[in-house]
């Protein structure tokens, strides 16, 4: 099974489709190619994200090639996750997680038991 498949790569012309009227909750990672912790945060997505399949819809924005969106959205630094839920964001993390930490977050994301942590 091809691990990435599970994770959608949103343009800023994508976005609106992909994350915004997504019809299921949404965890976009924002990321460049030369930061070392977002490349350490992509490894991680791909190896929760198959588990994730059909409960929460996963999308990666390189920030190098698409800074309107995350202009927008305030992203002072990467990695940073924004949780979305019918269109509008919920949390933001910065920062890279482990694995089980990601995956905790992300199921309370798909049940919608959100914290502040």
């Amino acid at each position: 099974m091809d691990r990435t498949a599970s994770i959608v790569h949103a343009t800023d012309s994508t976005f609106e489709k992909e994350v915004i009227q997504s019809d299921r909750p949404v965890m976009v990672d924002f990321w460049a190619p030369w930061c070392a912790p977002c490349l350490t945060m992509g490894e991680t997505l791909e190896e929760v994200a198959p588990k994730m399949d059909g409960r929460v819809k996963i999308v990666k924005i390189n920030v190098e090639e698409n800074q309107k969106v995350a202009a927008q959205l305030g992203i002072r630094s990467i990695p940073a996750l924004i949780f979305f839920k019918d269109g509008k964001p919920l949390r933001m993390i910065s920062g890279a997680l482990p694995a089980r930490s990601l995956r905790e977050a992300l199921d309370r994301h798909a049940e919608g038991t959100h914290d502040t942590r």
